[in-house]
């Protein structure tokens, strides 16, 4: 397996898609760092050389694109940021529940977690 800005990539695979694996790159992204370092999308990561994953490693450096560790801390800053000033959204990552508008009487389990059942207090009358 081939590294690429710390992330190992299959070597099986086109680069275009191997990119891929490394998170805050995408398709689209993906080819725009291949045409700037001057690889064909379509070669295979085991047939690049040395020189080739070198200037891909530059190429994603050089346009600053937040990969990784560092996307990850962007991304817990800004959940952070929206806690600390009790915005909406920050209350709802506060509480786990969904944050971006979707309703939750039916549905939401995965921010919900599994159910829990609420109940059996009520008493049957019994008359005396």
């Amino acid at each position: 397996m081939a590294r690429v800005v710390g992330v190992e990539i299959p070597d099986d695979k086109k680069v275009k898609i191997s990119l891929t694996y490394v998170k805050g790159i995408g398709d689209s992204l993906a080819l725009e760092v291949l045409d700037k370092a001057d690889i064909d999308p379509e070669t295979r990561v085991r047939d690049l050389d040395e020189k080739a994953l070198a200037s891909l490693n530059k190429t994603i450096l050089d346009m600053e694109i937040p990969v990784e560790g560092e996307l990850n801390r962007m991304v817990r800053q800004n959940i952070k940021r929206l806690q600390d000033i009790d915005s909406y959204r920050g209350i709802r990552h506060k509480v786990g529940l969904p944050v971006r508008g979707q309703r939750t009487s039916r549905n939401a389990r995965t921010r919900k977690g599994k159910k829990k059942t609420v109940g059996g207090l009520k008493r049957k009358l019994t008359k005396t």
